[in-house]
């Protein structure tokens, strides 16, 4: 048979990154539609381990992106709305919900490709709803990925001709490690087991690969997905690294399990009667193994390998759970996102129920004062492995947790009981403060953003700016903790303190302005570090403004007063005596 080396190549190639690219654009597009429901679907469906696998399996199934539930599960470990074992639930169910798109492969919709595209195209270009757009994104990369499996296939076609292939796949046959071996290599290449296995269901619809041989390759498959998760996890937190680490060990498990029973027959049996007794109401097929296309029994075979292999781990997650933590060593780092003071049953008190709120306020502005102090650590060094972006991330979303928890909570105190007009000024102050500590972890996020910014555009800044926004970033977080104090204690030589230094940060700002200035005027610095370093000027000054605004909650009436008193004397307060104190 005449073929071209170039033909299969392009075709082959070409194929495959239409496919890639379909899968992830169509990913995205159901992430969008699905939004933040879900990651609190995540969280409110864990309880057991049991309902972990089925929200797992859920969310995968919904967003075909078994990547995307691990990494939304990391961020809840590391938040610290997951345990570990509550997480290898949903990992477990994630490998369960990730077999859809090979069924959506066994459906072999290659012939209709073109024109769903065309459907998702007319959504995407001819439409300004938003929801609309998201939906036609979703049926744009469907189409797509049929599409490319169309024309990868075309190009795979020759492989069954070519003697170094044919020999390569009766070797997998005879020694079927080296079909893990080649799955679980091809998967790390491409880093998605989807493609991997659409290519295996391609190969085997054209007669290039038996039934037998694929099957090894499917188990290699399923464990460089998890390689590749792990290798992603490198310079991560330990709840991120933990994670991967539970995943390759449960596909690992999984393989050390049913390859010995593939090869004594035992396991496709078991497919052949779970598809005739228990997934007879399965759509595509009249209800046996025989009538299945190839597609759809190697489909078949990849959902009851990770459903059985499921069934089987998880009354083990504890020992999983503990031999990951053996393994990979170290403290997860944790946040109680949950609020500790806010109990319900004591808004009937007044009194008492302020004074939780109060509390809970104060755990949320160290959690504040923290965030913003790491951001400026991770704006000098952003190889920092302590403060990956997933880290900061999460300390922000904690911050706004908590922010509408307390205004929930003293909103629900207001409305539900009546209260003196001190309890009610007090109440109002709370909201006010929270929205201030919640502006404030803004500003810390808008810190880790720039110097994100900073570094993918390789920004350099020169000594003298350095240093401007060290001395800068050293006094406003050292009015951050006094404001802090003094809400706490409710000491007023501490408020009064906050007002001064945040006259001295103003100053400072208008002088690191001006140097500034000096600075591009005679070209040490390039227009696009001068942007940032403005920027972080900014942030530091409006978290002082911030932390003023607390000192004043702190002053009561006495607080304006205070402030214009000491802006009146502004002129006396120098950047030298800022640094005496």
């Amino acid at each position: 048979m005449d073929f071209s080396m170039q033909d299969i190549l392009f075709k082959a190639f070409g194929g495959l990154a239409i496919f890639l690219f379909g899968i992830k654009f169509m990913s995205e597009g159901l992430q969008n539609v699905a939004g933040q429901r879900l990651r609190v679907f995540l969280e409110k469906g864990t309880k057991t381990p049991v309902r972990g696998v089925l929200t797992g399996t859920l969310v995968t199934a919904l967003i075909q992106s078994s990547s995307g539930t691990t990494v939304l599960t990391v961020g809840l470990v590391n938040a610290g709305l997951l345990t570990l074992r509550q997480a290898i639930g949903i990992i477990m169910g994630a490998n369960i919900g990730t077999t859809l798109t090979a069924y959506l492969i066994g459906f072999n919709l290659k012939h209709y490709a073109l024109p769903i595209v065309a459907v998702g195209g007319l959504l995407l270009f001819f439409f300004k709803n938003k929801s609309v757009i998201n939906f036609g994104q979703v049926v744009f990369g469907f189409g797509l990925l049929f599409y490319g499996m169309d024309v990868m296939g075309s190009g795979l076609k020759p492989l069954k001709e070519m003697p170094f292939f044919t020999d390569l796949m009766l070797n997998v046959e005879d020694t079927p490690l080296l079909g893990v071996a080649i799955g679980t290599v091809f998967t790390m290449l491409v880093q998605s087991s989807s493609a991997t296995i659409g290519i295996l269901q391609e190969l085997a619809s054209q007669g290039s690969v038996t039934y037998m041989q694929a099957v090894p390759i499917l188990f290699g498959d399923n464990i460089g997905t998890t390689i590749t998760a792990l290798l992603a996890a490198i310079g991560t937190s330990v709840a991120a690294k933990r994670t991967a680490m539970t995943h390759m060990l449960f596909n690992i498990s999984g393989t050390a399990i049913f390859l010995p029973l593939t090869l004594i027959g035992v396991f496709p049996e078991v497919v052949k009667f779970v598809t005739n007794y228990i997934f007879i109401l399965l759509p595509g097929f009249e209800g046996t193994w025989e009538t299945l296309n190839i597609r759809m029994q190697i489909a078949q075979t990849h959902g009851v390998f990770n459903i059985t292999n499921t069934m089987i781990q998880l009354p083990f997650v504890s020992v999983l759970a503990y031999v990951v933590t053996k393994l990979v060593p170290g403290e997860m780092v944790q946040f109680d996102v949950k609020p500790r003071f806010l109990e319900p049953r004591l808004l009937s008190q007044p009194a008492v129920a302020l004074k939780q709120a109060h509390m809970e306020l104060v755990r949320m502005g160290k959690h504040a004062s923290d965030f913003f102090n790491d951001s400026v650590k991770f704006f000098f060094n952003t190889k920092d492995k302590e403060l990956n972006p997933l880290y900061l991330e999460q300390r922000e979303q904690l911050i706004n947790t908590l922010e509408e928890e307390i205004t929930n909570y003293v909103t629900s105190l207001t409305s539900g009981v009546k209260l003196t007009q001190e309890q009610s000024n007090y109440a109002s102050t709370l909201l006010h403060a929270v929205n201030d500590l919640e502006r404030i972890g803004d500003h810390a996020d808008n810190i880790v953003e720039l110097s994100i910014y900073a570094v993918e555009n390789k920004v350099s800044f020169s000594e003298e700016a350095l240093e401007s926004i060290k001395a800068m970033a050293q006094l406003t977080s050292e009015t951050l903790r006094l404001s802090l104090e003094a809400l706490e204690n409710n000491d007023h030589d501490l408020a009064r303190k906050v007002i001064q230094n945040e006259v001295i940060i103003d100053n400072l700002e208008r002088e690191f302005r001006q140097g500034h200035i000096a600075r591009l005027n005679e070209r040490k610095c390039t227009g696009i570090a001068g942007a940032v370093f403005i920027d972080m000027l900014s942030n530091l000054e409006r978290i002082g403004d911030h932390s003023v605004n607390i000192a004043e909650y702190v002053l009561g009436d006495m607080g304006a007063v205070e402030r214009t008193k000491v802006k009146y004397s502004s002129s006396k307060i120098a950047y030298g005596s800022a640094r005496k104190d």
